[in-house]
């Protein structure tokens, strides 16, 4: 038997390694031929200052690592970084004209600097393919766990998000460091192991700043596991509960002790020369009006102390978070537009951008979950199986925990801007998922074809994903499933980071040129681009026009094209909310007048003669 589940182990590996080559050759392809998204705009400029000047001052709202990986092959290029600019030299957090300087008017080859800042985040990406699965083959086997592997490193999310420089996969990775270092902690209590969980803790949290979530979860996992155990227990003489309740008190404060370690070794390093004078002048100005003030003045106290500095930073990007959720977000959402968000949003979002292969397996996970509930609820389950299993099945029962605290926080939160604010609970709820069905099918003995069904599902989820993956090439990020309208028509649900967030302006370039191949030159064209690129950039100067919805009809001034990035059209043209109301230099209300024939779905946009990629529509005038 032996040899056979080696040889099976070993066809695992190479099927995995062929889902990874995969997703590292579609990440690598589509980082080359996509222009700059808007967060990278912020994201690439501070994470080089952070390793090539040791100095904080850009982009402190997010934790560092992401930013500091991506810009390491950086360094080995021959390019300049705009320190005398009065973004860096005296505007407080000037990141985005930082950005812009950097990029596109510092002599820098702009295509070149964002395509080496996103080998790392692609890497990262990899990575969470490799845990996914080796942690999934220790619940359920090698087989299955290429289910959840191939689901998560072939998702046209995952593909998008996982080449651009943002902390959204780093925070997916976070979790998966976070919560299975911590479980196998909990499985089998080691002193490695605490030195193991407090480490991946420090990481999680210098990837995301929405990992503080793990501290809820690890106490909460804490005092449940300790419950059990004791229940378990209850009936033995020799069982000493509160020796064990502080041996996981003091498990526990050893592990964020470590973690908190950590981060203030990388916030130390990336502070060094940030000059403590200036770090307490940007905290006071970045902090003003916070409330409660109790933690403001915390915090320009940790600021302007030389040792505890590193601290007050980290301190200053989780208030600044809190700060900017509780403000809201300017967003559209199914035909509206607000800044206070919509409860039923990341519900709506997640069943339009999962793909159909990812919603099946969920859903039928779901349905295999309730059977064998309701199942043991027969055989009349008591307390004693539910500490048995809790005992037992601790990564599972993590990763369930974690999954209800997310979601639970993700409805509740007014930030609505996109998909990616999911990702840290998509790779649990695919091993939850694919475990589930696993249990369901091998409890049916009398099933004679079960491993036939196994490998009918195990293969056809793979291929299937393969092929989604192929479909939806090279428009990851505007990718939506057949109930959200498609890649093409998605924009009715949710534009932003969940469809246009800059990626296509390069293509608006590459468009003007087939134009010219076929005769038609377009001389000059009005411009309204939501993104972090550079239309003069790309496009030329002279043939470029900033433009806005309140400055009119271009042609009125001999411009005969315009293009408009879909996130701009649908908040111009969406319905307001109740006491919200859209600055009047965004509508393009003679834009109605002039195509009013002709309109897309409840987002109520006029049908464009033109795109460039999926997000940019250009209209002959």
């Amino acid at each position: 038997m032996a040899p056979i589940i080696k040889k099976g182990s070993v066809v695992s590996i190479l099927i995995l390694t062929a889902i990874v080559c995969a997703s590292f050759l579609f990440m690598f392809l589509t980082a080359r031929e996509e222009s700059g998204t808007m967060d990278e705009l912020a994201h690439i400029p501070a994470g080089y200052g952070y390793v090539r000047y040791f100095d904080y001052r850009l982009n402190p709202e997010h934790p560092p690592l992401v930013k500091a990986l991506s810009s390491i092959p950086l360094l080995f290029l021959d390019i300049s970084f705009p320190t005398e600019h009065k973004s860096w030299d005296r505007d407080v957090n000037g990141q985005w004209d930082a950005g812009i300087e950097f990029l596109y008017h510092s002599g820098n080859d702009a295509d070149e600097i964002i395509f080496w800042a996103r080998i790392l985040p692609i890497l990262l990406t990899l990575i969470s393919v490799f845990i996914i699965f080796f942690w999934a083959r220790e619940l359920m086997g090698p087989w299955w766990a290429l289910i959840p592997a191939a689901l998560f490193g072939l998702s046209p999310t995952i593909l998008a998000h996982g080449h651009y420089v943002t902390t959204d996969i780093g925070a997916t990775l976070g979790v998966l460091m976070g919560i299975f270092s911590f479980s196998s902690f909990l499985t089998f209590p080691s002193r490695k192991k605490i030195w193991i969980a407090g480490i991946c803790f420090g990481i999680a949290e210098l990837l995301k700043f929405s990992n503080v979530l793990l501290i809820p979860l690890y106490g909460a996992l804490t005092l449940i596991s300790f419950s059990a155990e004791w229940y378990r227990n209850r009936e033995n003489e020799s069982y000493r509960p509160m020796r064990r309740l502080w041996f996981y008190g003091k498990s526990l404060a050893g592990i964020f002790l470590i973690g908190i370690i950590a981060i203030y070794a990388v916030y130390f390093l990336f502070t060094l020369h940030y000059p403590l004078d200036r770090q307490l002048y940007d905290t006071t100005v970045l902090l003003e009006g916070f409330s409660p003030p109790f933690l403001k003045d915390l915090n320009i106290f940790l600021a302007g102390n030389t040792i505890l500095r590193p601290l007050g930073e980290y301190l200053l990007g989780i208030l600044m978070v809190i700060q900017r959720s509780s403000g809201g977000n300017t967003g559209y959402f199914l035909g509206e537009v607000t800044n206070v968000g919509w409860g039923h949003y990341f519900p709506v979002i997640f069943a339009t951008k999962e793909t159909l292969l990812g919603l099946l397996l969920i859903g039928f996970g779901i349905i295999a979950g309730i059977w064998s509930v309701f199942s043991s609820a027969k055989q009349k389950m008591r307390l004693k199986r539910a500490s048995e299993y809790i005992g037992t099945h601790i990564p599972e029962f993590s990763m369930i925990v974690f999954v209800l605290l997310y979601w639970m926080w993700s409805l509740n939160s007014t930030l609505n801007i996109g998909m990616r604010h999911l990702l840290p609970v998509i790779p649990l709820m695919y091993i939850l998922s694919a475990n589930s069905i696993k249990t369901f099918i091998e409890s049916r003995s009398e099933w004679k074809i079960g491993k036939y069904i196994r490998s009918i599902l195990i293969f056809g989820f793979i291929i299937g994903a393969g092929i989604q993956s192929f479909a939806s090439y090279p428009y990851f990020l505007s990718f939506f499933n057949i109930f959200g309208g498609g890649t093409t028509y998605g924009y009715n649900i949710a534009t932003d980071s969940n469809y246009d967030w800059g990626q296509d302006l390069k293509r608006l370039a590459l468009w003007k040129k087939e134009m010219e191949t076929q005769g038609i030159i377009v001389e000059k064209i009005a411009v309204d681009y939501f993104g972090a690129g550079d239309p003069e950039f790309y496009l030329g100067k002279n043939h470029v026009e900033r433009w806005w919805g309140s400055r009119g009809n271009p042609k009125e001034e001999n411009i005969e094209w315009i293009a408009i990035s879909v996130n701009s059209l649908t908040q111009a043209f969406a319905k307001e909310t109740e006491g919200f109301q859209m600055k009047e230099e965004k509508r393009y209300e003679w834009l109605r007048e002039l195509r009013d024939e002709a309109t897309s779905g409840m987002a109520n946009i006029p049908l464009p003669d033109f795109r460039a990629g999926t997000s940019i529509f250009i209209y002959h005038l």
